[in-house]
């Protein structure tokens, strides 16, 4: 047999390798499912090549329209959309049935649509500053903010609409026309009539045309916050009359060692030798020791309830914070150590009741105002009496228990809450009721105080001074 001649042999030996290499791409491609294999397979010749650039070409093209779609449809308003789908219909309609009125309607669309985008067209490089002279208020005060806007080009910029978002409103204001290098400022009011945080801005200027086919926004500052405080009081101090310092008078409470001195006693087995008196002891012939007054470390426990169901209306419940916010701050400034504890929310679908409380932070007055301020009522947060409870459990050495409701809250339910904390624990429950007599009932163990306003907390405090 005769063997091939070399173009025929160099022939076959691309065939076969064009065949090896095709094969061995189809088994790399097998099992991929990306999108060139979803359109053209395992197919790599030019006809899929020209296929894939032109899906490729046809993203980015799609992708530039859409972004382009989305930025023209962010500043037409819905106003303006009517107009647009007006021209073409008044065009389609008018010259089809020969109605002059229609063409007529469809010409005037074009031209606003036209002096729409004309006002649409530039944008001026202000400098706008966003000022709140303070970050904290009390509630019902009054609160300022400032914006400053600054033209830092040479030629002169045309007025235009500024809007500050305060809260749930907005404020709105027009700003003139400025020079270059011109400076404008303008104050605004921030409404304080409830407490919480208040979002101001961000400040955007607004350009839209006198129709308001278009309304184009531009953000120029971050937003800030104010923090809307509850009203507070001056009260006398949280201990006197219910637990003393060791810097201050001991209690009526008796112990065998500490630094009140009492009185002298007969010796009793048990009591230590160094306490007694040698000079008593040689006059009497009987040994006796001393006897001391005992003092303790006040550590005081404000626990202000957020049930729904404790509080008759949202009135009670805000002088409830109030009252919460001035024991705190009272015990805070007396350098007492104190424990400000809210109910914890059980979520929706939980099994059981939470039992836990939520410590908020005491370290400096303005940081317990501050979480005070966003506290609210929920109906699955815990009542009085399940707070007294977790507190008792979780706070040590407790001598003075605030219990904080409104009138909703029942004596029997004050009482249970009273007896979860220890014997010598002096518990006070302050109801918040506007309709009731401020007054003041003492119970086994507990005290029940009942105000109607604010005030009302300082006299009643100012006389358990003056009785004790």
């Amino acid at each position: 047999m005769t063997s091939p001649n070399p173009p025929q042999r160099a022939a076959r030996a691309r065939t076969g390798s064009s065949s090896s290499t095709d094969t061995q791409t189809r088994d790399q491609l097998e099992g991929l499912t990306n999108t060139r294999t979803r359109l053209v397979g395992s197919r790599t010749g030019v006809l899929a090549d020209t296929v894939v650039l032109l899906v490729q070409a046809g993203r980015v093209v799609g992708s530039a329209a859409s972004r382009a779609f989305a930025r023209v449809a962010a500043v037409i308003t819905p106003l303006g959309w009517v107009i647009l789908a007006t021209i073409p219909v008044a065009f389609l309609v008018g010259y089809r049935l020969g109605w002059i009125e229609l063409v007529v309607v469809g010409w005037a669309c074009v031209v606003l649509v036209i002096v729409a985008a004309v006002y649409l067209i530039g944008r001026a490089p202000f400098r706008v500053e966003l000022t709140l002279p303070h970050r904290r208020v009390v509630m019902g005060e009054p609160a300022r903010g400032t914006i400053a806007v600054l033209n830092p080009r040479s030629r002169r910029t045309l007025g235009v609409k500024v809007e500050i978002p305060v809260g749930a409103g907005l404020a709105e204001l027009a700003m003139p026309g400025l020079r270059g290098g011109a400076r404008f400022q303008h104050d605004f009011a921030i409404p304080t009539t409830r407490r919480g945080i208040v979002p101001v801005g961000p400040v955007r200027t607004v350009r839209a045309d006198p129709i308001g086919l278009v309304r184009r926004e531009l953000i120029w500052t971050e937003s800030a916050e104010l923090v809307v405080h509850p009203r507070t009081i001056g009260v006398p101090s949280t201990s006197t009359g219910l637990i003393r310092d060791l810097e201050g008078t001991p209690t009526r409470d008796l112990t065998s060692s500490d630094v009140a001195f009492h009185a002298l006693r007969e010796y009793q087995n048990g009591d230590e030798r160094r306490y007694i008196h040698w000079k008593s002891t040689a006059k009497t012939g009987t040994f006796m020791v001393r006897q001391f007054e005992q003092t303790r470390r006040s550590h005081l426990v404000v626990a202000l309830t957020l049930a729904t169901g404790d509080y008759a209306s949202e009135e009670e419940f805000e002088l409830a914070v109030s009252v919460a916010g001035s024991l705190g701050v009272r015990a805070i400034r007396d350098g007492r150590t104190v424990s400000v504890v809210v109910s914890t929310i059980t979520p929706d679908f939980a099994k059981r009741k939470m039992l836990a409380v939520r410590a908020l932070a005491t370290h400096v007055p303005a940081r317990l105002l501050d979480e005070l301020a966003v506290v609210d009522v929920a109906a699955a947060a815990l009542n009085i009496r399940d707070i007294a409870r977790v507190a008792a459990d979780d706070v040590d050495g407790i001598s003075v228990a605030f219990l904080i409701c409104g009138s909703r809250t029942t004596p029997a339910e004050l009482r249970a809450a009273s007896h979860s904390f220890a014997l010598g624990v002096e518990v006070v429950a302050i109801v918040c009721d506007p309709d009731a007599v401020p007054g003041l009932r003492r119970v086994a163990g507990l005290s029940v105080l009942t105000i109607g306003y604010l005030d009302d907390l300082r006299i009643a405090l100012a006389r358990t001074a003056a009785v004790a």
